[in-house]
């Protein structure tokens, strides 16, 4: 049902996180997991801001506004505990952080309506159409998509209305999760493929839980991956999965659901590799709905 992922739809669960300031992005730089330091005007990045055993927090979308502002698109949900938590960290630094969702408008564009420039772009590149930035995302299904964020007063962009369960459908079908409340510090960053798809940099200094990253990826000790999985039964964020072998240990939990538009429930689930090779897996209990796990769709880098 790809044809149908085309045009434009407000998300309102999103909220934006402004740094500002002559040091915004080297604060930036020493808290999260991707490179602010070396960020291109044409660059966007996606980035883990990690507790000190290397689990997430939140994830961000972020790019440079201006050459001393910074904007970081989360999870609304999770937004004033980030912003908290982010902030005891300023210290001596010049920059300053605030809660400025109210001043932006964040859609997301689908299909055609994703602006010539930013169709075929790699993903993470960002561009700009007047006051808006446009931030190219991963594809679903081969269907392009953006991230649009502009000034509030600005005129919303082209295109007709996109239905907000098919774009959260395409954000399951594109692979990349999203941090909510219910998992947040549930995962490294390699439990949700970030290390693939561009939400690692593992040539920068230090950030908290850098070194648990760095073991994980180096050593070889990565046993949970992201999947992308199929249920005839809800798939919700923080439910658990479990292996029909093993009904008291669940074998992972669901990161982010959405119903798919041909019946069902999709969702991207981070499981144990030795779950996903035994099979039989399963939502909510080791009887609950089975789970049928689709194709990734982008590659992973090969443990190094």
């Amino acid at each position: 049902m790809s044809h149908t992922l085309h045009g434009v739809v407000p998300l309102p669960h999103l909220g934006v996180i402004r740094a500002q300031g002559e040091e915004a992005g080297r604060f930036l730089h020493g808290q999260l997991t991707q490179d602010f330091a070396l960020l291109g005007a044409g660059e966007a990045r996606l980035a883990a801001f990690c507790n000190a055993k290397g689990r997430m927090l939140a994830s961000f979308v972020a790019f440079q506004r201006a050459p001393d502002e910074m904007l970081l698109v989360c999870s609304r949900d999770i937004l004033p505990a980030t912003l908290k938590r982010l902030s005891m960290f300023v210290l001596r630094a010049k920059a300053r952080l605030a809660d400025a969702s109210s001043e932006f408008g964040l859609y997301g564009l689908a299909g055609d309506a994703v602006p010539a420039a930013a169709r075929g772009a790699t993903p993470w590149t960002l561009t700009s159409d007047g006051d808006a930035r446009i931030v190219s995302l991963y594809p679903a299904d081969d269907q392009p998509r953006a991230l649009w964020v502009a000034p509030v007063a600005a005129a919303a962009p082209a295109g007709p209305a996109l239905d907000p369960s098919l774009w959260a459908w395409s954000e399951v079908r594109s692979g990349i999760a999203t941090v909510t409340a219910p998992v947040v510090e549930a995962f490294v960053p390699q439990m949700l493929n970030y290390e693939s798809v561009g939400g690692v940099n593992f040539k920068k200094g230090c950030y908290p839980g850098q070194e648990v990253v760095a073991r994980s990826q180096f050593r070889g000790t990565i046993k949970r991956r992201a999947f992308v999985a199929h249920a005839d039964g809800e798939l919700a964020a923080g439910q658990e999965v479990f292996q029909a072998g093993d009904p008291e240990q669940p074998a992972g939990v669901v990161v982010q659901g959405a119903p798919a538009p041909e019946g069902g429930w999709e969702a991207i689930v981070s499981l144990q590799l030795s779950a996903t090779e035994a099979g039989d897996l399963h939502a909510g209990s080791a009887a609950g709905p089975a789970l049928r796990l689709q194709p990734l769709p982008y590659v992973l880098l090969a443990d190094i």
